[in-house]
């Protein structure tokens, strides 16, 4: 018999109603002969109103007994969609993370999966019950509780379809599938058919937030079919799998679709020493402080001395400058300036392995809509670019236009 392992996010049990609902999608997808497990989130909203009754006690609550308040969110979900299946006359039975066994490391508020033991779930499947899983949630070795930060609930999905050998773990949430773009910036985005999981990771660590960037490395890593679906609406949703069976829709585009950022900020510092280890000196301050970088631009000058620009998070602006400036004063800059009204856009695809003239083309569409470039970074399958922020939504509309992704013509 078939296994599916599906994940519902917080909307889609965001009320008794919707968990009445979900309670249907899912018998009918029994009622077609699959064995169910279902994975959910809390209800919409209740993290966050956990999180603020621990910041009125402790407004640093972290670790330990923060994970043992989150987790309570998912349980009583879980309880109540177990109870929706009991009534319609459906078994089924509930589990919260540690019982049912996925063991995690010990890091609270951001705990990783180590393992998971299956027995239970296949015990259940096999009299024909409906497994009903706590996202987000396990145990480490001591028993404590752990969660896997926010968004963990699609790595739980992900996971469990693994350890179960799963034939799809389905995703469902708000949207119904992975757009080429945003359709909130650009109304003729249209929804993909199939991406790779190279491209999903591409998007999610640019900015598109359809799915959690661990899920889909959870899933690439051991090659679970993904699938991104709408709880509220019918449709096929978007498969997320290998570049293998993407290949016909791979050889159809060169390009899948276009991320942004708006969380970006840009620093320089101009006039240091071309030595060996400048960079290093430049950025050991940076990450001392717990700060990503992302982009990386270095120019050297024709004095001897070297120019060197770098992108971090827009929360992260004014530390970092103020890092910047005091390196500047050890290292005898000339100047240090900063930009945070910055985005980054990106384009993905697959197809630029096999194509050449890919980043002439995106210039050469920006160029025209009179936008320049601050930034480029390239990899493989992507090329992004830093612009300024005003230019954001011309650039992805233009670029989207640009790339033949627009909606077909009815």
């Amino acid at each position: 018999m078939p296994l599916l392992v599906q994940k519902y996010g917080g909307t889609s049990v965001g009320t008794v109603e919707r968990i009445e609902a979900v309670a249907d999608k899912v018998i009918g997808y029994k009622e077609l002969g699959n064995d169910m497990v279902v994975v959910v989130s809390a209800m919409s909203g209740e993290t966050n109103r956990l999180v603020s009754l621990a910041q009125e006690i402790d407004p640093q609550a972290k670790g330990r007994e923060l994970d043992v308040l989150l987790t309570t969110g998912e349980q009583v979900t879980i309880a109540l969609l177990a109870m929706a299946f009991e009534k319609r006359g459906y078994p089924a039975r509930s589990y919260t993370g540690g019982q049912v066994g996925i063991i995690t490391d010990s890091a609270h508020n951001k705990a990783r999966i180590k393992s998971i033991n299956d027995e239970n779930i296949r015990r259940d499947l096999e009299a024909g019950r409906i497994v009903v899983v706590a996202g987000f949630q396990g145990i480490d070795e001591y028993n404590n509780i752990t969660t896997l930060g926010r968004g963990g609930s699609d790595t739980t999905g992900v996971a469990l379809a693994a350890a179960l050998k799963a034939d799809e773990c389905q995703i469902f949430t708000d949207v119904d599938g992975v757009y080429t773009t945003d359709p909130r910036v650009e109304p003729e985005a249209r929804r993909l058919n199939t991406i790779t999981f190279e491209e999903m990771l591409e998007m999610a660590s640019l900015g598109s937030k359809v799915l959690q960037i661990r899920a889909v490395e959870f899933a690439q890593k051991y090659q679970v079919p993904l699938r991104v679906l709408s709880s509220f609406e019918t449709g096929e949703g978007t498969l997320i799998t290998t570049e293998y069976e993407a290949e016909d829709i791979m050889e159809q585009a060169l390009i899948s679709g276009i991320a942004f950022n708006r969380d970006e900020a840009q620093l320089t510092i101009n006039g240091v020493a071309d030595t060996p280890g400048v960079a290093y000196q430049i950025l050991g301050p940076i990450s001392d402080a717990n700060i990503e970088v992302d982009m990386i631009l270095q120019n050297i000058g024709a004095d001897g001395t070297t120019d060197f620009t770098f992108t971090v998070h827009r929360n992260d602006f004014d530390t970092a400058l103020a890092s910047l400036q005091k390196t500047a004063e050890n290292l005898k800059a000339r100047e240090v300036s900063g930009n945070n009204k910055i985005v980054k856009i990106s384009i993905v695809g697959v197809g630029m392995r096999s194509h050449a003239g890919i980043a002439s083309r995106m210039f050469e569409v920006l160029a025209k809509e009179g936008i320049n470039i601050l930034m480029i970074s390239t990899s493989e399958i992507k090329i992004s670019v830093v612009v300024d922020e005003k230019y954001l939504e011309l650039g992805v509309r233009a670029l989207h236009e640009g790339f033949g992704l627009n909606k077909d013509p009815e």
